[in-house]
């Protein structure tokens, strides 16, 4: 397996819904609008989308109700069959796949977790993690084994004989992801898990869920509305909208250079400061004078620094590698919210 290549790669994706849709896209005029099309009867569940997702990385995809995220995520596993353009995973065309050949992907390489728990009401927490092993048919000690490692990993030990109705809303939740972490994906898909959750409970998930990615490093495709968990959670974030992806980038580009009116939408009542890093800001052809600030230091964490530096330009280091100079100017304007 070439490591180098994504291990999703959607190009030139449709999923129209409606009466015969794969006629009806070869017979559609390049360029035809969500509007236009829906005017024909059908509607683009996605529309045209070209992406890839690298191995180890977290894309955030958001957008509003309706936008076609879930669609979206749903065609890369194909629980959606689409309409045109291909999706390989780990270079595999699973348009292609057999039924088998589907069933055996999604049970060994990808993993699942949705805003509802779909937990089984009269098992134990340690049962419904064990659930999906079972039904893999592995051995039942060596199943009871390896959840109750996942229950100890998403902080529920002392609780494996717990009942779904014993646990609060985010304990629940936790017992979803030890379940889909059970059977180790390498991909994992996880649409909206958290927004069900009161406020508090909701930032503790992101906490734990930073922390099991940075243990586990799995490629992971996670759906969200909200751009603030979006820009805490993501290493990039695709915007979509009536079913097509508008930017797709990392949180300090999307903040900083919005493609189109809708993006910097979501951008406008964002604190830039704490999203903006100082090595997006850096200038290459300029080295500057004196100590140097991290690449990986927001401009909110240098505040102190940039209100009582007089330099106009504060060089930027990644560990020992000098990227630039940032203009101090610059960084001020995003530290005070200046267009």
């Amino acid at each position: 397996m070439d490591k180098n290549l994504p291990v999703i790669s959607c190009k030139s994706v449709w999923k129209i819904f409606g009466n015969n849709p794969e006629a009806y896209l070869k017979r559609m005029p390049a360029g035809h609008s969500f509007d236009e099309i829906r005017a024909d009867g059908y509607i683009a569940g996605v529309k045209d989308v070209s992406i890839e997702v690298s191995r180890g990385e977290m894309l955030v995809i958001m957008g509003l109700s309706g936008s076609g995220k879930s669609t979206l995520v749903r065609c890369f596993s194909r629980l959606h069959d689409i309409t045109g353009g291909t999706i390989e995973v780990e270079g595999q065309d699973i348009m292609s796949l057999s039924e088998k050949a589907l069933i055996d992907l999604r049970r060994n390489k990808m993993g699942m977790v949705f805003q509802s728990f779909g937990l089984l009401p009269h098992r134990t927490v340690l049962e419904n993690v064990a659930f999906p092993l079972q039904m893999r048919g592995q051995d039942k000690h060596a199943c009871r084994d390896r959840a109750l490692e996942v229950v100890k990993l998403v902080g529920l030990e002392g609780r494996e004989d717990y009942f779904p109705r014993e646990l609060s809303g985010g304990q629940q939740q936790r017992v979803g992801i030890a379940r889909s972490l059970a059977i180790e994906p390498d991909i994992w898909f996880l649409d909206e898990p958290f927004s069900a959750l009161d406020p508090l409970i909701r930032r503790e998930m992101q906490d734990e869920f930073l922390r099991l990615q940075e243990m586990l490093g799995k490629t992971i495709v996670f759906i969200t509305h909200d751009f603030d968990e979006a820009l805490r959670l993501a290493d990039r974030i695709a915007i979509m909208k009536d079913g097509a992806v508008e930017q797709c980038d990392t949180p300090d580009q999307i903040v900083m250079n919005p493609a189109t009116e809708y993006v910097r939408k979501f951008t406008e009542d964002i604190d830039k400061s704490r999203v903006v890093h100082a090595s997006i800001l850096a200038d290459q052809a300029k080295q500057g004078e004196g100590d140097a600030v991290s690449a990986h230091a927001t401009i909110h964490d240098l505040a102190s620094l940039l209100v009582g530096d007089v330099r106009d330009y504060i060089p930027v280091k990644d560990g020992d590698t000098l990227l630039g100079a940032m203009p101090r100017q610059k960084a001020l304007e995003v530290l005070v919210g200046a267009d």
